[in-house]
């Protein structure tokens, strides 16, 4: 039984890296594909525009690769144990929170 259990969760670590890296290539390109088509502006304007893509893409590939980053030390940590069982708890009353406003 302790073999299956480890082999379940050596699969499904497999299944969590390859779409940690997935999704990671997936941000990485989309920033290359933003920069490609990012011109230096000329005028006021066109420079307010192009610094807002700019700090745009910045930002999200940021918060992507963090999100997912996240996920997957967390799901690879032990989950039966008292800190995830606090983890767990203070997410659940950080929702209650943002649920009553």
């Amino acid at each position: 039984m302790a073999a299956s259990t480890a082999a379940k969760t050596t699969i499904t670590d497999e299944a969590a890296m390859r779409s940690v890296a997935a999704a990671m290539q997936d941000a990485a390109a989309t920033a290359s594909e933003e920069v490609a088509k990012a011109e230096l502006p000329t005028s006021g304007s066109n420079a307010m525009q192009w610094l807002s893509r700019m700090t745009y893409s910045s930002s999200y590939v940021l918060a992507y690769g963090v999100v997912y980053a996240a996920v997957f030390v967390a799901q690879s940590l032990p989950q039966e144990n008292p800190i995830m069982h606090g983890m767990r708890d203070g997410g659940r009353a950080a929702m209650d929170q943002l649920e009553d406003g």
